[in-house]
Parts: structure tokens; C-alpha cells; sequence
């Protein structure tokens, strides 16, 4: 599965032109906020592949047949960027147990980096849906790795990937790597800086959402 809603005409659009626009994002509470409306239409999109059971609900006049999903995934977040985008997905499936990890670039002096994961925090994911979300999916090292080394730790039944903006790259990237995984994005740019930060874009999420770091 592969879904990309800036492919489709929905105020979701909307969103992610606040996203990138240089003048609200200086709105660091809107910021956040469209981040989370982002992630939660792309939950409402994962919603529809889940499995679901039938259950009977008592109203205050009778009874009501109704669907309803038979697990709630498990919502994995790469500090700390992904946090509203986290928190989305969360509003969503608001019965899900959460994951966090701590990975960043460490570069080199030739300019280029690799993927340092400090710290997993995670319930047990054996025979879990999992969904591991970030802001950006730029090169998709990141993504990868962690999902690598969760696939190590345990035997996950169903992964999906999503981010707000990706790169082609880092599309591709992923596919290759992790070909069973299942990924939901808001919209894909084609270019990408030396430093590998996505253009257009928008700019550094993290910093636009909490502040510059040192």
C-alpha cells in the first residue's frame, strides 16, 4: 500500500500549505496543529486496512450492530520532530501503545553522516501492527534503521511507515529496504540539499515546532 494524500483534492491540502508557508509557520501552536490534522488523516486512511470485528452496542433504545476495529496498531515516533505528528495519529487510535526512539545524524568531517539510535522505548511489538511515523522521511536512513532493529527485537506482523513530507529518495529507499512495508505520506518533493534536507519542504520541523536547538 502506497498513499499519498496530496494526490487527492481535500482540505488535507490546506494543511500542508500552512505546513510550508515561511509566514505561518512563525505560529508555532498552528505549526504543531497541522501536523497532528496531518496525522490524523492519514490514521483515518491506515483505519481502512485494519481488520475489524462486529460488536453490539446498548443505546438507551436498543441495540446497535456495529464494526469496529479487532486491535489497536502500535504508533512509533523518531524524536523529536515527530512528536505532533505522533500525537495525530494518537487522536486517532486513542486506545494504541505508544514507542519512542532517539536517533539522530551524527556527520563526518567529510560531510557525510550516518544514523546514531541512542535509546528504544517500546512495548513488546511480537505479532503488532506497527506504525512508525516522522515529520520528514528525507533519505529514509533513519526509517530504515530503526525498523530494522525493531524487526530484530521482535516479530512484527504488519508495518507501516508515514510521514508528513518525503522525498523520492527516500521513498525509494524504503521500498527497497523494507519492501512489505506499507507507506502513507502527506505529499513527496523531488529535490533534496547536500545536506540532504528536503526542497521545498519546509524548513527544519523540530526547531519550527519547539524552538532552535544548540
Amino acid at each position: 500500500m502506497f498513499f499519498v494524500l496530496s494526490k487527492t483534492n481535500t482540505i488535507g491540502n490546506q494543511f500542508l500549505a500552512e505546513l510550508r508557508d515561511a509566514e505561518t509557520q512563525q505560529d508555532r501552536l498552528r505549526f504543531r496543529r497541522n501536523q497532528e490534522r496531518i496525522g490524523e488523516i492519514l490514521a483515518y486512511e491506515i483505519s481502512k486496512k485494519l481488520k475489524y470485528i462486529t460488536r453490539e452496542v446498548q443505546t438507551p433504545l436498543g441495540t446497535a450492530i456495529v464494526e469496529v476495529p479487532a486491535t489497536q496498531p502500535v504508533i512509533g515516533t523518531i524524536l523529536r520532530a515527530g512528536l505532533p505528528f505522533h500525537q495525530g495519529l494518537l487522536n486517532v487510535f486513542d486506545k494504541a501503545s505508544s514507542a519512542f526512539i532517539t536517533a539522530y545524524r551524527k556527520v563526518r568531517k567529510n560531510g557525510d553522516f550516518i544514523i546514531n539510535i541512542d535509546h528504544i522505548a517500546t512495548p513488546n511489538l511480537d505479532g503488532k501492527i506497527f506504525i512508525l511515523c516522522d515529520t520528514m522521511l528525507a533519505t529514509g536512513q533513519s526509517m530504515v534503521q530503526v525498523c530494522k532493529e525493531l524487526m530484530a527485537m521482535y516479530s512484527i506482523k504488519e508495518l507501516h511507515i508515514a510521514a508528513v513530507i518525503a522525498s523520492t529518495v527516500g521513498i525509494e529507499h524504503v521500498k527497497a529496504n523494507l519492501p512489505k512495508a506499507h507507506i502513507w505520506v502527506g505529499a513527496i518533493d523531488e529535490e533534496m540539499t547536500s545536506k540532504a534536507y528536503i526542497v521545498p519542504g519546509l524548513g527544519d520541523a523540530g526547531d519550527l515546532a519547539y524552538g532552535e536547538k544548540v
